[in-house]
């Protein structure tokens, strides 16, 4: 058995694509297809097409809408690596960028000016994501010129707007109502910011983690000697929000840490670093700088006290991979936040399936993304 399949770039992540009908012809359970097509569970994923990193075991399912508001419905997939799971609890920021360009390219969206606008839906969350492809000319240029900030060769632009993202995921920018909330995770307390925008995050100081606020190369290797510690703070953030009844529920990609300190000097708002399953992003998760950006923005929450808690058009967020620069505005009534990504197509493919897959019914797209 085979199925059809785009390898694209979003970002600074790399994603399968599928069209739903080519899945839906496998009849078979996606938590049982899609670990069995990325070779896992293996920590090399060697028997299938997964990267072996959080940032490359990822899938987009698309489904082309009849709807006169959306023109395409996507599904995120974080497929696990050493586990034969799949967490359908969020969406990614970095791979939602591919959509818009894989409408165009399949001639899904037609361009009719410099810039062409794709409405997307995301499943997981239920989130209007307005995807913006610069087409000059009505067309894509025949060389992608758009560079971005953890990448070393450059893509096709396609800026990202999430629409009135607050609270999609728990129903409130603030599941608490609290701008702080005291956690006790590994023996000791921490004073946490929990928010809900684009996807759940919890944001802790650099400091209670013994972090030089004044060398953010040093980060790294001291927040990789902490990932347990981390953990078992995100866990318990989860409980907190409402997303898990234990912290041993707690899914794997939700909610996602933050950590996050006043700027270094003055090319940046503030200094962060994401971890995302369990280790630290080498840029930024999109869905995750929506949260950031609204945090900055509420007064008392960790990253409001350092960026001064009022609203802005633009902030500046440095990452491992560099300053990453994020915008809000109202429009129409509705708060857009959003930032511009870089995506392109790598391979069109074929993937062959093994032939010890079963015909197991049980999760399709839309209890997926429940």
């Amino acid at each position: 058995m085979n199925i059809q399949a785009e390898w694209m770039r979003g970002g600074t992540s790399k994603c399968w694509v599928f069209e739903s009908e080519h899945l839906d012809e496998t009849a078979t359970s996606l938590d049982e297809l899609l670990p069995k097509v990325f070779g896992s569970p293996d920590s090399r994923q060697i028997d299938g097409v997964g990267g072996a990193t959080s940032t490359t075991s990822k899938a987009v399912i698309l489904h082309r809408c009849d709807d006169s508001e959306v023109d395409v419905e996507f599904t995120f997939a974080q497929v696990g690596i050493e586990e034969a799971t799949v967490d359908w609890g969020s969406n990614c920021g970095n791979c939602s960028a591919v959509v818009g360009l894989y409408a165009i390219e399949q001639g899904w969206v037609v361009p009719d000016s410099d810039i062409t606008r794709v409405i997307t839906r995301n499943t997981n969350t239920g989130q209007i994501i307005i995807q913006r492809v610069d087409t000059p000319g009505g067309a894509l240029p025949i060389v992608p010129q758009a560079q971005m900030p953890g990448v070393a060769t450059a893509g096709y632009k396609v800026g990202l707007g999430f629409r009135d993202p607050a609270g999609k995921t728990t129903g409130s920018l603030l599941p608490t109502s609290n701008p702080t909330d005291i956690l006790i995770a590994a023996d000791r307390a921490w004073t946490v910011s929990l928010i809900d925008a684009g996807a759940p995050v919890v944001v802790l100081r650099a400091e209670e983690l013994g972090l030089d606020t004044a060398d953010y190369d040093s980060w790294m290797a001291a927040v990789d000697s902490q990932l347990n510690v981390l953990d078992q703070v995100r866990r318990e953030a989860a409980v907190r929000m409402g997303l898990a009844t234990t912290p041993k529920q707690a899914a794997r990609a939700i909610p996602k840490l933050a950590i996050a300190a006043a700027p270094q000097d003055d090319q940046s708002d503030a200094s962060v670093m994401m971890l995302s399953m369990g280790r630290p992003h080498p840029a930024l998760a999109i869905t995750g700088s929506v949260a950031l950006t609204l945090g900055a923005q509420t007064p008392g929450t960790v990253l409001g006290e350092i960026t001064g808690g009022e609203p802005r058009a633009t902030l500046r967020l440095r990452t491992p991979a560099g300053v990453i620069e994020t915008w809000s505005e109202v429009r129409e009534g509705s708060m857009y936040v959003g930032v511009d990504r870089t995506a392109r197509s790598i391979a069109t493919s074929t993937i062959h399936l093994p032939e010890s897959l079963g015909s197991v019914a049980g999760t399709d797209l839309a209890s997926a993304s429940r």
